[in-house]
């Protein structure tokens, strides 16, 4: 079939919604469909671009106002012209809010069936950044994902937050990992020795660094004797958050193979955002073999086997987050269990599995289409 995949967000931006974007372009080019990426404009754009599986249409950008690294599609013709040259049979629009609000018009228009991916928590944005706005955040999403023909959701989470808010037609869509790269076997005793040169517990968080991750809860497993936090991404909060996690290490930004070493070369693993519809890197830290702590919201409660691949504990509150580190770093037998029992869940959940899944649900939208036109 033929595919248009409009998307907030892709390489060379790293982040969630960019590396599914990928993922699923080299799934869908891998068994032989025709796709084409319509994604924001970036300085770095033209190099990422040599690589892409399928060309790619850059619609003119802005950096987000207080957070450069996020880009803001401007309007442009090119989106409708992509899906009206390409003679799509189907637009996927990957965590739509500003270019794929214009790619669902143009679906619409040229009378495209159109699969909605939801990926991020704009609610609860909207609460971290502004104190308010939740209600106005779910109207948007509401008012977007109503044009869809069918709103994929990638955890049961966030497919009940949006059925409880009206969205219709919404099916499960989880992610995959790359079990491969990451592997307990790529633990580096080196790389361990460098971050705690004094045999320290090592205690990891990855992500972006902004409010909305909440990393400023690692401030009590910071104090812990013994225990040395390490912290891969970048993002706005991170001058503040190099005050707030004193002897932290800070390794700035993190990919491929050196991120897969750094995962792996983890004790404890710690996911502190409370709004993730997903959380990717919990599932990278479960491949590596490393024990998970994550809050007991969103997208980790489907990942997490609490009590037997990690620990889930309350959203927002530094001392369960504290004490959890600390009841595994006094047990290096349970650690290694919950690593070994956490390898085990994901192995299976690869990018083709996933990927096929997706193909599945393109092909009840083309279906269900071709049913009501003929009726």
């Amino acid at each position: 079939m033929r595919v248009v995949i409009v998307t907030e967000s892709f390489p060379p931006d790293v982040n969630g919604v960019a590396h599914c974007a990928l993922q699923t372009v080299r799934h869908l080019v891998g068994r032989g469909h025709d796709c084409v990426v319509v994604a924001p404009a970036t300085s770095a754009a033209d190099e990422a671009d040599a690589y892409a599986p399928c060309r790619v249409v850059r619609i003119p950008s802005l950096p987000l106002p207080g957070y450069p690294q996020v880009r803001v599609a401007l309007p442009s013709r090119r989106v409708a012209a992509a899906i009206g040259e390409h003679r799509a049979d189907l637009v996927h629009l990957a965590g739509p809010f500003v270019l794929g609000v214009r790619g669902m018009a143009a679906a619409a228009r040229l009378g495209v069936p159109a699969v909605a991916v939801y990926q991020t928590d704009l609610a609860g944005y909207a609460r971290t950044y502004m104190g308010a706005g939740e209600a106005a955040a779910w109207r948007r999403i509401r008012s977007v994902h109503a044009a869809a023909d069918l709103t994929l959701a990638p955890s049961s989470a966030a497919l009940r937050d949006l059925e409880a808010h009206g969205v219709p037609r919404v099916g499960l869509w989880p992610r995959g990992v790359d079990a491969v790269r990451f592997r307990p076997d790529r633990r580096d005793e080196t790389l361990r020795r460098a971050l705690a040169p004094d045999g320290e517990l090592i205690v990891g968080y990855v992500g972006r660094l902004a409010p909305e991750k909440q990393v400023e809860l690692l401030s009590g497993a910071c104090a812990l004797d013994g225990v040395r936090v390490v912290v891969v991404g970048d993002g706005p909060s991170r001058p503040g958050l190099e005050q707030t996690l004193p002897g932290a290490v800070f390794l700035g930004r993190r990919t491929g193979d050196e991120l897969a070493r750094v995962f792996a070369s983890l004790d404890v693993f710690v996911h502190t955002g409370p709004f993730e519809t997903f959380c990717q890197t919990v599932q990278e830290a479960m491949a590596s073999g490393v024990p998970v702590v994550a809050p007991a919201a969103g997208g980790p409660l489907d990942l997490v086997a609490h009590g037997r691949t990690g620990l889930l504990v309350p959203p927002r509150d530094a001392a369960a987050v504290r004490d959890a580190v600390w009841s595994l770093s006094a047990d290096p037998g349970l650690r290694g269990a919950y690593g070994a029992a956490g390898r085990a869940t994901v192995e299976g959940r690869t990018w083709t599995a996933v990927g096929d899944r997706l193909i599945g649900h393109y092909r009840d939208v083309l279906a269900s289409r071709k049913a009501v036109l003929a009726a």
